[in-house]
């Protein structure tokens, strides 16, 4: 087995996250070397004891790197990435991968071109959270899944310099969203009916410091896509609706439950409780006859990591767990957000 050496471009936080650890870890891939245009980096780096190379031409130069890890600012992905299959090296980008649709359109035009391996970093289909409410959607175990509420929210603001400017691909649209919108399409086989969408600008900066999405697919099945930075008290990472039952998961700990609507022959009525100046029976809670209450399941992913799976793609031609045509069509969906927020209108996508 011979590793595929990766040159990290950009050692910044995700940067040097790939080079320790995703890369540097994994038994199929290793770091061979870093670049980054910034000189502390560059120190930082050789200081970890990595390999610096001092131009990116040099590292595009060097026969011995076949790969390139793209973790720099988002508006300069597409010529990094261009520029390295050009050379010959297959290229793994974090996301989001591209500015526009046509942008990445141009980069798999020259990966093909080129006949190099050109994959995004999608990293958060791994995450276990994300896997148990795929197995809810998959399995069934609360019915058939309807309503889809998935949320990040935190409370310190848009982090770092230029993900605060819209020119640079900043905004948590282009951050956070990339991932809940590519594991809700990961997750959901059916086409997009309808997006409507809101983007928060309360901090101040021209990129978005947060949004809120609806979307709508064709199976039926309903979803809300929230992302905040100004949360001081948040909501629960992922709250859905079955036709037999109710799943939350709070946060990234996996603390939550599954409440079903438990099958009998007799029907035991709710009893009415005080609700503010009346009494309700519909909004009181179900009687504990009609309930029941399990843990979260546990949860594998049943594809390879990232990593061991780029390594058989470029080894053995082995099908992608990323598919470009998935990325791409997270890309239009990022697209199609921005405008029914711009123009305050649903936007139908069919």
């Amino acid at each position: 087995m011979k590793p595929i050496n990766f040159v990290v471009v950009g050692f910044g936080g995700m940067g040097s996250y790939h080079a320790r650890g995703l890369i540097g870890e994994n038994q199929f891939v290793t770091t061979y070397g870093t670049y980054d245009s910034d000189e502390k980096r560059q120190a930082a780096a050789k200081e970890e004891g990595f390999k610096v190379y001092e131009s990116f031409e040099a590292v595009l130069a060097d026969d011995n790197v076949e790969a390139i890890l793209v973790a720099t600012p988002n508006d300069s992905h597409k010529q990094l990435v261009i520029d390295a299959l050009r050379a010959g090296k297959h290229v793994v980008c974090e996301k989001p991968v591209m500015m526009s649709v046509a942008d990445f359109d141009e980069v798999v035009n020259v990966a093909e071109e080129a006949g190099k391996v050109f994959m995004t970093h999608q990293n958060r289909r791994w995450d276990s959270d994300f896997l148990i409410i795929r197995d809810l959607y998959k399995s069934e175990e609360i019915g058939s899944l309807f309503q889809i509420e998935s949320r990040v929210h935190g409370a310190n603001g848009i982090p770092g310099d230029w993900r605060h400017l819209k020119a640079q691909g900043g905004g948590m649209l282009l951050d956070w969203g990339v991932h809940l919108l590519d594991q809700l399409l990961f997750m959901v086989d059916s086409p997009i009916k309808s997006v409507s969408a809101d983007l928060s600008f309360v901090l101040g900066d021209d990129a978005d410091d947060g949004f809120m999405s609806y979307i709508i697919f064709e199976n039926g099945v309903r979803a809300h896509i929230e992302v905040g930075t100004s949360n001081f008290i948040k909501l629960p990472r992922w709250y859905v609706k079955g036709y037999q039952g109710t799943g939350v998961i709070n946060d990234w700990d996996l603390s939550g439950e599954l409440v079903l609507q438990r099958e009998t022959d007799v029907k035991h009525e709710p009893t009415p409780i005080q609700a503010g100046q009346g009494l309700t029976k519909t909004m009181a809670p179900p009687s504990e006859e009609m309930t029941e209450c399990r843990e979260l399941p546990s949860v594998t992913a049943e594809f390879d990591s990232f990593y061991d799976n780029f390594y058989q793609v470029v080894r053995e031609g082995a099908e992608a767990v990323v598919k470009n045509p998935e990325v791409r069509d997270c890309l239009v969906l990022i697209e199609t957000i921005f405008k029914a927020a711009e123009t305050g209108e649903t936007i139908k996508m069919n």
